[in-house]
């Protein structure tokens, strides 16, 4: 009595978990779209594209957890060894991919610092001002975005060959505080600019999203670990003694 207890209650668990995993694929694709939504706001920032790589994995794991979900739920209710036991496989093969996930993650959000210091002198002096360039549209986005201005602040701009060719003494209208008025970007006012430099809010900001990245991973993991458990004690005991108590009928299994 005490073994079919088990047995129904890690089936009804095994259920409710693949549920979770429907709700789980979805979550893991909105974050991965997240993440290549807003790395593409800074993609001038970096050019390392391989970055991306635990985003689109995630992904990827997003879209198979939907077919787990369904293969579990299948299986579970109609108590299929083969089918417990492809979840099972495929359980643990996403397990690992999501491991790899976790490490890609730190791998990349430590060379995050490297990318941007290495690119963003660059960027700044491809500025021209007009919203045609791309350059010139992702400094003033990240500069109100991030409420920021210049590298390590609004000075860096005196470098930039922007500046030296506008000869007016001022910085772009994006590093103006919103709450000032008739803010022209003047150094001659310095209180209506930001004081803070982008670069390290830059930076500051990609290691979050890609800690979004890993975060999703571990949890989700966790989870497919319990659910891995509970499939392999409904394989043991079927194995043992097929004639256990069904999760629909309540009858016995012969």
């Amino acid at each position: 009595m005490m073994s079919q207890c088990g047995i129904t209650s890690s089936k009804t668990v095994l259920v409710f978990l693949n549920l979770i995993f429907w709700a789980a694929a979805g979550i893991l694709c909105y974050v991965g779209a997240y993440v290549f939504i807003t790395y593409d706001d800074y993609d001038h920032f970096f050019e390392d594209v391989y970055t991306l790589i635990p985003a689109i994995v995630i992904i990827a794991v997003g879209g198979l957890l939907f077919i787990i979900g369904l293969i579990g739920c299948c299986a579970t209710v109609r108590e299929s060894r083969c089918g417990l036991a492809t979840f099972v496989i495929i359980l643990m093969l996403v397990f690992v991919t999501e491991v790899v996930v976790v490490v890609l993650g730190y791998i990349y959000r430590a060379k995050v610092e490297d990318e941007v210091n290495h690119s963003i002198q660059k960027v700044y002096n491809e500025y021209n001002g007009t919203n045609t360039d791309a350059p010139s549209r992702a400094i003033d986005y990240v500069q109100r975005q991030l409420h920021c201005c210049g590298i390590a602040n609004y000075s860096d701009w005196k470098n930039t060959h922007w500046f030296k060719e506008s000869k007016n003494n001022s910085v772009p209208l994006s590093c103006c505080k919103p709450n000032v008025n008739n803010c022209t970007g003047s150094l001659s006012r310095p209180g209506d600019l930001y004081p803070e430099g982008c670069e390290a809010l830059v930076v500051k900001k990609l290691k979050e999203i890609m800690m979004y990245v890993i975060w999703a991973a571990l949890t989700f993991s966790a989870i497919q670990m319990l659910g891995m458990l509970c499939a392999c004690v409904v394989l043991c005991r079927r194995s043992r003694d097929p004639a256990y108590e069904l999760l629909i009928t309540g009858g016995t299994y012969a």
